[in-house]
C-alpha cells in the first residue's frame, strides 16, 4: 500500500517507520528542509508518561487567574480577535471537572504508558542513541500547599499502576544531588521513576535515517496547499510539487493539522500553544540536573541532555505567531539559575520557541477518520515526544488492518460529535 505522511515531526517520521516496517511504501511530506524542524526541534526533553496530565482540571481556571498575575508567569496571553481560542479556551473549561479530568488523564496514560514500551522496544531493537536517559521525572513543590494538593494527581496515578514516590526535601536531594545548594527553596516532590528522557530532535532525525534505509521517501521543501477529495473518497493532496496521491493519508502536522483539514468539512478542536525553551552548555556537570526536575510553581522542566541543559516551559496563546518575548527568555533562566545556580552558562544559551498542538481536554487525536483513506495523529501538545512511539504503532497497525496494540476509545476524531460538518 502507498501511504503519504504528511509532516516531519517526531510524530510523523516514527509513523513512516512503523509503516515501513510494516511492509508500505511510503512517503513523507514537509515544507521543511529536514525532519523535526519545528516543535520537535526544542521541546522539553521529557518522555513522561506519569506526567501525563490535561491541563484542563479542577481548579484550574482560577490558577490561570494567579498563573497571569505572576511575575514570571507560566501562562501568557496576548489579545486577539480569534474565534477558534475562543471556542477552544470554552471547551476547555467545560473540561475543567473532577470526572472529565480523571477520565482525560486516563486515556492519555493508557497511551504514554504504551508509547513507553514502545520506544524501549525500538531503542533494543535498532541502537538508537539520542541523549537519552532513563532516571525519571522530578516534580518539585516550592511550597506545602502544592504538596498536599498531590492527592488527586496519586490517586489517578495508582489507580492506573503508575509507580511514583513522595519525597520529603532530602528525598528530592538523593535523586537530584545539585538541589542541595538550595534545599531551601523547595519542601518535596513527587518522583516518577519510570519516565525517561532525551532529544527529540536527535531521536527523530536519527529514525529519519533509518527509515530512510527501508525505502521511506522524504519530499521535504514542499509546501502542502490542500486535501483533494471527491465525495466519500480522498483522491490526493496538492503541493506546490503537484499532487501527490496514494492509498493512505496520514496528517501528522501537528498545530496546522486543523488548517488543512478545514476545507474538507473536518474541524478538530486543536490550537496552537506556543512553548519556549532555552538550552544552556553545561559548565559544572555536578551543579547539573541528573534528569527532569519540573518546577511547578513556575511550570518549567530543567531536562539533562548529554552536555547541554534544557529548559522549556511556558503556554502561551497567540495564535501561530512564532515571536520569541524576551520576558519569556528571562522566566527560564530565572528558574534553571534558581534551582542549578552553578550548572550552566545562561549567557550562552540558544532561545526558541514552537507550537504545541493542544485540544481543550488534552488528548491527542489518533486514529481513523470518516474518510477510508483519511488518518490522524495530532493534537498532542506537549506530549508528543512522550506518546510518539505509540502513536506510530497504533496508526501503523490501522492503517494496515490490523487491530491496535491499545484501545483507541476516547482517542480517536470520533469523541468530537461536531468534528464533521
Amino acid at each position: 500500500m502507498k501511504v503519504l505522511v504528511l509532516g516531519s515531526g517526531v510524530i510523523g517520521v516514527s509513523s513512516a517507520y512503523q509503516l515501513a516496517l510494516a511492509g508500505h511504501e511510503v512517503t513523507v511530506v514537509d515544507r521543511q528542509p529536514a525532519a523535526a524542524m519545528e516543535t520537535s526541534y526544542g521541546n522539553a526533553g521529557e518522555v513522561s508518561p506519569g506526567y501525563s496530565s490535561p491541563w484542563a482540571g479542577p481548579g484550574v481556571p482560577l490558577k490561570a487567574v494567579k498563573w497571569l498575575l505572576m511575575h514570571h508567569r507560566p501562562l501568557v496571553i496576548r489579545p486577539t480577535l480569534d474565534l477558534a481560542l475562543v471556542r477552544w479556551g470554552a471547551s476547555m473549561l467545560r473540561n475543567c471537572t473532577s470526572a472529565r479530568y480523571d477520565l482525560n488523564k486516563s486515556r492519555m496514560v493508557r497511551l504514554a504508558e504504551y508509547s513507553r514500551d514502545c520506544l524501549r522496544e525500538l531503542r533494543a531493537q535498532t541502537g538508537i542513541r539520542y541523549d537519552e536517559r532513563m532516571q525519571g521525572t522530578l516534580q518539585l513543590f516550592r511550597t506545602q500547599a502544592q504538596l498536599d494538593g498531590t492527592a488527586a494527581d496519586i490517586a489517578v496515578l495508582q489507580r492506573d499502576g503508575v509507580p511514583f514516590e513522595l519525597l520529603d526535601r532530602d528525598g528530592c536531594i538523593r535523586h537530584e544531588p545539585a538541589l542541595a545548594a538550595v534545599r531551601e527553596k523547595f519542601v518535596g516532590g513527587l518522583l516518577l521513576p519510570g519516565d525517561e528522557t532525551g532529544d527529540c530532535f536527535k531521536f527523530t532525525q536519527r529514525l529519519a535515517a533509518m527509515a530512510a534505509d527501508l525505502g521511506v521517501q522524504f519530499r521535504y521543501g514542499t509546501q502542502i496547499r490542500r486535501i483533494e477529495s471527491s465525495g466519500v473518497a480522498i483522491t490526493g493532496v496538492q503541493t506546490d510539487a503537484g499532487t501527490l496521491r496514494a492509498d493512505a493519508y496520514l496528517v501528522a502536522l501537528g498545530s496546522h493539522s486543523p488548517l488543512l483539514l478545514k476545507d474538507l468539512g473536518l474541524r478538530i478542536p486543536v490550537y496552537p500553544v506556543k512553548g519556549y525553551s532555552i538550552t544552556v552548555p553545561i559548565t559544572d556537570a555536578a551543579g547539573a540536573p541528573e534528569s527532569t526536575v519540573m518546577d511547578e510553581t513556575h511550570k518549567v522542566a530543567v531536562t539533562r541532555l548529554g552536555d547541554r541543559i534544557r529548559v522549556g516551559g511556558t503556554a502561551e496563546l497567540a495564535g501561530y505567531t512564532l515571536k520569541l518575548h524576551e520576558a519569556r527568555r528571562q522566566t527560564l533562566a530565572h528558574v534553571v539559575t534558581d534551582l542549578f545556580p552553578r550548572g550552566g552558562d545562561v549567557s550562552r544559551a540558544e532561545f526558541w520557541c514552537g507550537l504545541r498542538p493542544m485540544t481543550p481536554d488534552g488528548t491527542p487525536i489518533v486514529g481513523a477518520t470518516r474518510w477510508p483513506e483519511l488518518f490522524l495523529a495530532t493534537g498532542h501538545g506537549t506530549l508528543g515526544w512522550t506518546m510518539a512511539a505509540g502513536t506510530a504503532r497504533v496508526m501503523a497497525e490501522v492503517i494496515s488492518g490490523r487491530a491496535p496494540g491499545i484501545d483507541l476509545d476516547g482517542l480517536t476524531v470520533a469523541r468530537y460529535p461536531g468534528a464533521y460538518r
